[in-house]
């Protein structure tokens, strides 16, 4: 671990980032420039006291899981990433835990879109990154382990997550997740992760086992789904997505399909973040 080395470069990079480019305000009135510790501190989901050790250089050996928490506060690119991890001694993810970083490049249109409610997914589904429309929307969807992370898998084996949705809805967005995974597998041929959660899902699902040999492939490009909110009520969304250019992550945008979800919308952005079930399942 390089301690001197990794406290500049988090101290320089800190220092480049205005405090709009990750959605928070500036009032013109700040003494530091770029981010204050307390910002990053709260954008990575750790302790100030953590970042100013390591910033000062006398921190103990971060965690790969809180450098890549500390990639998406400071909005680093895939090079910055990998250095940030080499000057803490460790090595940067694979090719399939990359896709698990959300890139700079769409982080920084989430914190750009304000009131949008919006997301970055991988290809397999596992939310990668929301802003704070889309934590309101659709509640906090990052943090979860093993194929839990996907939200196809849940659909099938966690009967909870068809809840967020009209049941007159279910049999389109079930069709819907296997085709664009099917997509994915072919893409992605040969890849042992999608391979293993294919072969998971199918032995823990007779639905999904008769949905996938109906072999329907079809690539997530824009729907309108209805979600049923458990404080505002329904809400019927169009959902836009933007796929990166290698098709390994995308960007999903909703925005009201009406009017009553227009004024349902404003209402939940004015009300703010509180203790609610997660409502996208």
């Amino acid at each position: 671990m390089q301690r001197e080395q990794l406290a500049d470069f988090l101290r320089r990079r800190r220092a480049a980032i205005r405090p709009t480019e990750v959605g928070l305000a500036d009032n013109g009135i700040r003494r530091t420039v770029g981010l204050r510790r307390e910002e990053v501190a709260m954008l990575a989901g750790m302790s100030v006291d953590y970042v100013v050790r390591l910033e000062q250089g006398r921190s103990s050996q971060p965690s790969a899981q809180l450098l890549a928490a500390l990639a998406r506060a400071l909005r680093l690119s895939d090079d910055e990433r990998d250095h940030l991890f080499h000057l803490a001694g460790h090595q940067p993810p694979p090719a399939t835990g990359v896709a698990r970083l959300a890139r700079a490049g769409l982080l920084r249109v989430l914190d750009l879109l304000g009131d949008t409610p919006a997301l970055v997914m991988s290809d397999l589904g596992e939310v990668l990154a929301q802003n704070r429309a889309g934590l309101l929307v659709a509640g906090d969807q990052r943090g979860r382990t093993g194929d839990c992370r996907y939200l196809v898998y849940r659909w099938f084996t966690e009967p909870a997550t068809r809840a967020a949705h009209p049941p007159e809805e279910h049999d389109q967005q079930a069709r819907q997740l296997v085709a664009d995974l099917r997509a994915t597998a072919g893409r992605r041929s040969g890849d042992e992760e999608v391979s293993g959660l294919i072969g998971r899902l199918a032995a823990a699902s007779d639905e999904f086992r008769y949905r996938w040999a109906e072999h329907e492939v079809a690539v997530r490009r824009a729907d309108r789904k209805t979600l049923l909110h458990p404080r505002v009520g329904r809400l019927r969304m169009d959902c836009e997505t933007l796929m990166t250019p290698d098709q390994g992550q995308m960007l999903l945008v909703f925005t009201p399909a009406d009017d009553e979800t227009r004024e349902r919308l404003a209402l939940l952005m004015v009300v703010g973040v509180e203790e609610f079930a997660d409502p996208a399942g």
